[in-house]
């Protein structure tokens, strides 16, 4: 069974709306990593999400249907190639062991 979870959840279609800066809706959500009121950071069907506000809360999640609406004041979005847990150990350790 968990495969089939799995499977139809990456063929979910992968949108964003936003309506006046003040609520999001994203679709294709795999699953939300971390969250506060300043930051969102999910893994959507086509990569990883950052998104960053002002007051920023979940308004909407639906797990089954992969949607996620949030309210608040939204300032960015950006996709994420690849997951840095903690950006000073990446700077650093890459630097001394190219």
């Amino acid at each position: 069974m968990e495969k089939n979870d799995n499977i139809s959840l990456n063929n979910i279609n992968h949108g964003i709306s936003i309506l006046e800066r003040k609520t999001l809706n994203v679709t294709g959500v795999n699953k939300i990593e971390s969250f506060d009121d300043e930051e969102f950071f999910m893994e959507t069907t086509m990569g990883y999400l950052v998104v960053k506000g002002e007051g920023l809360e979940i308004v909407k999640l639906d797990t089954k249907e992969g949607v996620v609406c949030l309210k608040g004041l939204i300032i960015s979005m950006c996709y994420v190639d690849k997951i840095k847990k903690n950006a000073k150990e990446g700077s650093i350790f890459s630097k001394m062991f190219k």
